[in-house]
């Protein structure tokens, strides 16, 4: 999971960097899951629920050239970037 908090005036170029992301990563290899959400409620946030195969597929998304593009832009869009790694266990 990935929660993201635009720079103020962001918010519109942030999420369309994230919808760009949606496609190509859902095709990728050992994809299982890769959601885009918006805050309900105020300040404007962004959550990414993705669910890989295994860590090693996440490892290879990050080198993918979408994943690179973004991790180029990324800074001059974000205020907050949180990342967390779950596992299931019931």
């Amino acid at each position: 999971m990935v929660i993201l908090r635009p720079r103020e005036g962001q918010e519109l170029f942030l999420e369309a960097e994230l919808r760009a992301l949606i496609g190509p990563t859902r095709k990728e290899d050992g994809c299982l899951r890769y959601d885009l959400y918006r805050s309900a409620e105020g300040p404007a946030a962004y959550l990414l629920y993705e669910i890989w195969e295994s860590r090693a597929h996440h490892t290879a998304h990050t080198k993918t050239d979408h994943f690179t593009r973004w991790n180029a832009r990324k800074d001059s869009l974000l205020a907050l970037r949180d990342v967390g790694f779950w596992k299931q266990i019931v």
